[in-house]
């Protein structure tokens, strides 16, 4: 497989293989793609768990579990408030 990387990336594959950490350009590559399928992997599971909240939080609406959105911000303004009253 031939790649081009462009001037900036045949810059940073051959300055890390001056370090000696790679022996390789296909090395370094292997190693940019592991990271990279590693972080998408892990976006995969994110996306996964967020799936499964939204959908306890769907049920949890369903049976009218949920609170009122409006009184939550409203305390929380209310509590804001207080605690920039009590600094002065």
């Amino acid at each position: 497989m031939n790649v081009h990387l462009g001037s900036v990336f045949d810059e940073f594959v051959a300055n890390l293989l001056k370090t000696g950490l790679y022996q390789s350009q296909s090395e370094v590559l292997r190693e940019g793609l592991r990271l990279l399928k590693e972080r998408e992997d892990l976006k995969q599971i994110r996306l996964a768990e967020l799936r499964k909240e939204i959908a306890v939080g769907l049920a949890e609406a369903e049976r009218g579990e949920f609170v009122d959105g409006e009184a939550v911000f409203g305390a929380i303004r209310k509590r804001s408030a207080q605690r920039k009253r009590a600094r002065r």
